[in-house]
């Protein structure tokens, strides 16, 4: 690798251009005559003068290269400039691509997937993006990308549900935690607090499924809705009519309004309210303190319904 940008010529290696093709032949040449593949990459790629830089890929290409490397070495690159840039190379060059893109300016998977839409054959990434300054493309971000559109090819090549075991790995040894927004395998990827269940793709574009995660609903909130309360009691084995899941909900949603509802609350609240309608009993769903039940009292009449805790 070496630089190519007018900076980097000026204040890296300084050497011109005719010197960076004239050695990257005569290196070349003398690795394949041992046998071995060789990629040559530039870099600083997306600062460099893109007829400098076509000259250069197109005389290593012509010696036999195996793979030509490009590389946004700063993170400045916009997902435009990538595909316009690997298209150009694309018609130049037979070899492989591969590509290099850093996410200081938070482009490093777009960047990424365009350059597969333009050509290119081969990205870097790394776990969890770890790389020098913001990192690089993260693997399993561009794996999300890629799952969204192209499904089942990503799926018949790829074992997606090793993400999760390579991303614990790799934080455990260098001691971070995986953010709880990350893709795919951070805590919120999969939770939801509006109700979903009727028909999951109406706020998930990626199957859970597909990286062996499971879908969480957060049901204990003011949002929830009644199809993830019924489902919560199908899960409990607890079975009623809709008009009552719909009840339980209301009282689950006024009592959230008031205090916050761990999920073990709101399990209690579905069993006792089960347990009232089996016995035709009224009695309290959760225990409150003087101060919540005046709380609630006053939800009630904000919302006229009738929430008896």
């Amino acid at each position: 690798m070496i630089g190519t940008s007018s900076l980097m010529r000026q204040h890296s290696h300084g050497k011109d251009i005719e010197y960076i093709k004239k050695t990257a032949i005569e290196v070349i040449n003398f690795v394949k005559s041992q046998g071995i593949e060789v990629r040559f990459s530039t870099e600083d790629s997306f600062r460099s003068d893109l007829v400098d830089l076509l000259s250069i890929y197109s005389a290593v290409d012509q010696v036999g290269v195996n793979r030509v490397g490009v590389a946004d070495t700063i993170g400045c690159v916009s997902p435009r400039q990538v595909y316009e840039l690997i298209r150009v190379l694309r018609g130049v060059v037979s070899c492989d691509i591969e590509t290099h893109f850093h996410d200081d300016a938070g482009c490093a998977i777009a960047n990424a997937y365009c350059a597969l839409e333009a050509g290119a054959t081969h990205i870097d990434t790394s776990v969890l993006g770890i790389g020098e300054r913001n990192g690089i493309t993260p693997l399993g971000g561009l794996m999300a990308r890629m799952v969204a559109t192209h499904p089942e090819y990503v799926k018949s090549k790829y074992r997606l549900d090793k993400i999760k075991d390579i991303e614990d790995l790799v934080a455990e040894a260098v001691e971070i935690n995986i953010p709880f927004n990350n893709y795919i395998t951070g805590f919120c990827a999969f939770t939801h607090k509006a109700a979903i269940l009727n028909d999951p793709s109406t706020y998930e574009i990626i199957n859970p499924a597909d990286f062996g995660m499971t879908r969480y609903v957060h049901f204990a909130s003011r949002l929830t809705g009644w199809n993830a309360i019924r489902s919560r009691a199908q899960q409990l084995n607890i079975s009623m009519t809709d008009k009552q899941y719909k009840e339980c909900t209301a009282k689950i949603k006024a009592l959230a309004d008031i205090r916050p509802i761990a999920i073990d609350d709101a399990d209690s609240i579905i069993r006792a309210y089960y347990r009232n309608i089996q016995s035709g009993e009224d009695n309290p769903l959760l225990e409150l303190t003087a101060d919540e039940a005046a709380q609630l009292a006053a939800k009630e009449k904000e919302l006229g319904e009738v929430v008896t805790a």
